[in-house]
Formats: structure tokens, C-alpha cells, sequence
């Protein structure tokens, strides 16, 4: 059975070069970058390098600007509490598009419960912002505006650089989370305006367990976590020093190899797309249609009739590793918050699967994911009872109407007597 890695927005194999760079510091340059000996300032130095990659591959002007963490969440937590806090005199006001990560709009929800208020700014149906909406949201208490480049479920690219230009023009902080793009796409600290930009390497093949946070040195921000002085105060604990390490060597490979690694999943989500689509009746792709305003490397998909976990499991069995935004495998009872910003039919929510390709797959990992897939609806539908009661009439597509009979989701409200989604 053919193995296959559609999963990469999660996270990415760690690269051979990235490995043999994180192994002398758990056995050799073991010293704590806080000590002021000998084997403390081979570690100091070794962080100073892996502060200058990170700058470069996001065209910060310094290594001072690049602060570490443990991951992408807390980076997210330390842009948005931090810049709060810091600001609290001027303000208690923050703007967030209505799709962002769980991270940021859970940390907005945080400051909510002290006081804070947000305006959450709503999307089209492709999951992409207005600018001039973000613009009309700002007030002269607001002390952040917090937007994803890239949305971690369906792809949509953001037009950060007018945002971050509406912004300047306020005075307002503007914080752009880059976990779904940053060693993919282009991201330029100055082209977009940013005073704060996080990014984590374990998303273009570094390792787990290190997020970075760019702070321009004008934004203020305070620390989230206390202790010792590390990070210049803004981050206390001991570094991850293997993983900064590591992290710092996976971006200057990224940054040197984006343009192919870009073209190359670029190629095949085309190739991924066309064949889902063709093979695949009642197939909805969610967010843009692949191109300028969509990341190269995810496709987000709803297949009509049946649910996104017994997808996901069956694609395991065929040997195919993918994500699914169902509420199944989330154990809630609640549909992303991304697919119902976008205005997506609760049944098509349900029915989703995140496909996220890596700059290792091939034509034939494709053709083979199609065709497995393809023969994987097939059967899922054969046991549906929602694909029979379409086929008798009952209920009628939401993708495709053919007039025959309601949605599943008006049918659903009739059964319950609740209101459909």
C-alpha cells in the first residue's frame, strides 16, 4: 500500500541538514545561553545566528527584533495579551477578522473577560477581508489589529500590505500571524506593515517546540510569562536551544528554496484539484480557486452526503494522511468557525477534508489520493442514509440543486424542529 502525506499544514519531516545542525547542541554545546562561561557564549552565539536566519527569511533588520518561543500559539499569545497589556492606558480595543486561529481569537476572548472589547470583522464568501472594513473598525482606542496572511483551514491569502498600510496611517499596532505561510510565501516585515509577525519552522521542515515572534522595536510589549531575563525580558525560561537551532538552518533553507518548492505544490494542487473535481460529483472546494489568492499548498474540500471523519479514516486505511474540519474529529458539536465565517451549509461543513501537500509529493501521490478518494466516496455514499434520501428525493443538494426535494439542513430543522444552520 502507497503511503501518502497530505498533511503538512500540521507539520512537516524535519530535514536531514536540520537535524545534523540541532545534534551537537544535545550532546556537545549542552551550556545554558544564560551562563556567562564558555560553554554559555557558544550556545549565545549559536541563538544569535538563528535570530539573523529568522530575520532574513521575513526581511526583519536585525536579529534584536526576533524573539523565541515554544510554538506558534504562544508567539500568538505573547502578540496579542503582550501589546494589550502594554498598551491598556492608550486603550482597551483590538480588531480581528472573523477567521483568524484558535490562538489569537481565543487570547482576544481572554481579554475580553477583563475588560478588553474586539470587533471582528467578517469575510466573503472566499474567506478574504476588505481592507476598508478593517479600516472602518478602528477607533482611537484601539491598540491592535490582528490578521492571519494566510488562513490556516482554507488557504485564502489576505491583503495584509493595504491593511498594514491603513493601519500605519492610524498609529494602530498591526500583527500578522504567518504560520500557514511564512517559508512558503514571501513574507516581508516592511512590505506589510507590521509591528509583530509569528511564524513556527515546524511548518517548513524544522522542528517541533520553537515559535518565533518579529517585534519592530517601536511596538511596545510587555512579557506573558515571568521569571528570568532571557529574551531581552520579553520571554522568560531557558531557550529550546537544539530547536532554535534547527529552526534557524530550515529557514535559510526555505528561504533559498521557496520559489521552487512554491512552484512545485503549486503544480500539483492544480493537478490535485482538477482530479478531485473530475472524479467526484458533489464536490465543493472552500475558500479561493487555486491562483493568486489562494496558498499553494492547501485545497479545502466538502463532499456532499457524507461526514469528514468516516473520510478521514478510510484515506488512513488507504495509507493517505489528510486533516478534516469535522466537528467529528474535533469532538464538538460545533463546525469551524472558518467554514461558518464563509456562509458553508452546516451538512457541507461537516462533509470537509483539509489537504495540505509538502514539497516532497509527486504526480503519483496525487493520481493516487484521487483515485483512492474517489472509491472511497463511492462507498461512503453507498451507506449514507443522507445519499439515499437524495437519490428517493427527499432531500436535495446544496452544491449542486436539482429542485427535487430540501437541503439536508432545512430537512434536518423539520426532523428537529430547529432552525437550520
Amino acid at each position: 500500500m502507497r503511503s501518502v502525506y497530505f498533511d503538512h499544514q500540521s507539520s512537516t519531516p524535519v530535514l536531514p541538514e536540520v537535524f545534523e545542525a540541532m545534534k551537537p547542541y544535545f550532546t556537545e554545546a549542552y551550556g545554558n545561553p544564560s551562563s556567562l562561561h564558555q560553554h554559555g557564549l557558544r550556545v549565545r552565539e549559536a541563538l544569535k545566528r538563528a535570530r539573523q536566519q529568522m530575520a532574513a527569511l521575513i526581511n526583519g533588520d536585525s536579529e534584536e527584533e526576533i524573539f523565541f518561543t515554544s510554538d506558534g500559539t504562544e508567539s500568538a499569545n505573547l502578540a496579542i495579551k503582550g501589546v494589550a497589556y502594554a498598551n491598556e492606558r492608550k486603550g482597551k480595543h483590538l480588531v480581528i477578522s472573523a477567521t483568524e486561529h484558535p490562538s489569537v481569537m481565543n487570547s482576544v476572548e481572554f481579554l475580553e473577560k477583563q475588560g478588553w472589547t474586539c470587533t471582528r470583522i467578517p469575510v466573503n464568501a472566499e474567506g478574504i477581508l476588505q481592507p476598508e472594513e478593517v479600516q472602518k473598525a478602528m477607533t482611537p482606542q484601539t491598540v491592535l489589529v490582528a490578521v492571519h496572511h494566510v488562513n490556516h483551514d482554507i488557504g485564502a491569502i489576505q491583503p495584509v500590505k493595504e491593511i498594514g498600510r491603513l493601519c500605519g496611517e492610524a498609529g494602530v499596532p498591526f500583527y500578522v500571524d504567518c504560520e500557514s505561510s511564512a517559508g512558503w510565501l514571501p513574507v516581508d516585515v516592511k512590505q506589510f506593515g507590521a509591528a509583530l509577525v509569528s511564524f513556527s519552522p515546524h511548518r517548513f521542515y524544522g522542528p517541533k517546540g520553537v515559535g518565533v515572534l518579529y517585534r519592530n522595536k517601536r511596538a511596545r510589549l510587555v512579557s506573558i510569562i515571568h521569571g528570568g531575563v532571557q529574551e531581552g525580558g520579553r520571554r522568560a525560561g531557558t531557550e529550546n536551544v537544539p530547536g532554535i537551532v534547527g529552526g534557524g538552518v530550515a529557514a535559510e533553507i526555505a528561504l533559498r528554496e521557496m520559489a521552487s518548492r512554491s512552484e512545485h505544490v503549486t503544480r500539483l494542487q492544480k493537478r490535485l484539484w482538477s482530479g478531485l473535481k473530475s472524479k467526484i460529483t458533489f464536490l465543493k472546494l472552500n475558500g479561493p480557486e487555486p491562483g493568486p489568492y489562494r496558498a499553494p499548498q492547501n485545497i479545502n474540500i466538502s463532499t456532499e452526503f457524507i461526514e469528514g471523519e468516516g473520510q478521514l479514516l478510510s484515506l488512513d486505511l488507504s495509507g493517505i494522511a489528510v486533516a478534516s474540519g469535522s466537528s467529528c474529529v474535533s469532538k464538538s458539536l460545533k463546525i469551524s468557525h472558518v467554514l461558518a465565517a464563509i456562509g458553508l451549509d452546516h451538512a457541507l461543513a461537516q462533509g470537509n477534508i483539509i489537504m495540505t501537500l509538502g514539497k516532497d509529493n509527486t504526480e503519483e501521490d496525487v493520481d493516487y489520493v484521487v483515485e483512492e478518494f474517489a472509491r472511497i466516496v463511492a462507498r461512503l455514499r453507498a451507506m449514507s442514509p443522507m445519499w439515499d434520501e437524495f437519490e428517493r428525493g427527499v432531500i436535495d443538494s446544496v452544491i449542486a440543486p436539482t429542485g427535487r426535494g430540501t437541503s439536508f439542513s432545512e430537512h434536518a430543522a423539520k426532523v428537529s424542529g430547529k432552525p437550520a444552520h
